[in-house]
């Protein structure tokens, strides 16, 4: 071993505290995963042959996905066992898109980000009060393109 590793450990060690520094000083709005009745009503679809692959969708969602929307990011973490994490600033965000689902108990918001990628939050529950705050903490035209958008879906 050389005399390089153990200054790296005390570096790496010092990056959780202080990323959990940066994160006490932030105010969390909604930390959770997707609305409960998304699961509900995927294990009702299950019922029939054709809803069993909506079913599965609304199973691993249930399991696996975790949104944490505070005044400064949004982090979104999902995938395998839910180890893919992404991460939103406000400033990042060009247009928002949403569309009612669950007969209005929740729904999917598509966030566009200004370097042409896109974050989307599935069975977001609450999600015209997460919509209307993300509209209010991003720049410009993020306000305008979902107003435009609204309850039309994702398309313009």
């Amino acid at each position: 071993m050389s005399m390089s590793d153990p200054s790296d450990q005390s570096t790496e060690a010092s990056a959780p505290a202080q990323a959990a520094k940066t994160t006490s000083t932030e105010e969390v709005f909604y930390d959770g995963g997707p609305h409960p009745m998304d699961l509900v009503l995927g294990l009702l679809a299950a019922l029939t042959v054709v809803g069993i692959p909506l079913a599965v969708g609304a199973v691993v969602r249930a399991l696996w996905l975790r949104f944490r929307i505070t005044d400064r990011t949004i982090v979104v973490k999902g995938g395998f066992l839910g180890r893919t994490v992404t991460t939103v600033s406000f400033g990042q965000i060009r247009e928002v898109r949403s569309v009612s689902r669950g007969f209005g108990l929740y729904g999917d918001m598509v966030l566009l980000l200004k370097e042409g990628g896109a974050l989307e939050m599935r069975s977001l529950p609450d999600y015209r009060r997460w919509r209307d705050l993300v509209e209010e903490r991003c720049p410009g035209k993020a306000k305008a393109a979902s107003r435009r958008s609204g309850q039309a879906g994702f398309s313009n």
